[in-house]
């Protein structure tokens, strides 16, 4: 088995006054030839948002994002006329295809918006652009996986273009819970929301993640009350590029 560690305070970290961001991955200025994917998972950006403040319009293409709000909410407007408030609970897919623009504005003037922003590598390239967006009742992942993402939007999942699949969990204290790979070849990259978790042997915390490229079964044991995204993609990265 192998595993990419990526401790909290060892990712890339910007201020722009009106942006606290980290990333996991290589992202616009900073820069690991180390860390630059994990399979086809391409960007995990932590980015905390001012009041009234955003991102204004800009171009992706030949890319899938998804936003999950963790506080606050996000107003989104696109090129294919999607406008929307993207709330905590909410998971936003955006399939950037042949190609898409769009803007994202914290849609509050009084607290800041924390979201996670994640760039999955395309199955197929110049698609025709789309978006989706769903709430997922927090009381369906206590105890359990909840997938909210996949590659066929299976058991109420937003689908995207890879063949990819996104859980969430929330643990109690003590509790054990076991992941199982929907695709044997894939990977398994898992981020620790908030809590302290032992996944195998190894022991995460607040922002810690994980990459595991090589185990079906992944045990994890939360040592607190702990929220986990994992995320399973292809690790085949030069077939997608």
């Amino acid at each position: 088995m192998t595993n990419v560690l990526h401790r909290a305070d060892s990712r890339g970290h910007v201020e722009h006054g009106w942006l606290r961001s980290n990333h996991t991955f290589s992202f616009a200025s900073y820069y690991d030839p180390e860390r630059i994917h994990f399979g086809t998972l391409r960007v995990i950006n932590d980015d905390i948002i001012a009041p009234g403040e955003g991102f204004s319009t800009h171009p992706h293409r030949n890319m899938e994002i998804i936003s999950i709000p963790l506080e606050g909410s996000l107003h989104h407007q696109d090129s294919i006329g999607n406008d929307f408030i993207i709330k905590k609970g909410e998971v936003q897919v955006m399939s950037a295809g042949s190609g898409i623009s769009h803007s994202e504005y914290n849609n509050s003037d009084r607290e800041e918006v924390h979201l996670l922003q994640i760039w999955v590598l395309p199955k197929e390239h110049n698609i025709r652009p789309s978006y989706s967006q769903k709430y997922y009742k927090e009381s369906s992942r206590r105890g359990e996986f909840q997938l909210i993402v996949s590659s066929d939007g299976r058991d109420d999942s937003v689908s995207i273009n890879q063949n990819a699949f996104f859980s969430l969990a929330n643990l109690e204290e003590g509790q054990n819970l076991t992941y199982r790979k929907y695709l044997k070849s894939n990977g398994v990259y898992i981020f620790i929301i908030k809590g302290e978790v032992r996944v195998n042997d190894l022991i995460l915390s607040n922002c810690d993640g994980l990459g595991i490229d090589s185990d079906n079964n992944i045990k994890l044991k939360s040592l607190n009350d702990s929220e986990i995204l994992v995320m399973e993609v292809p690790m085949d990265v030069e077939k997608y590029n």
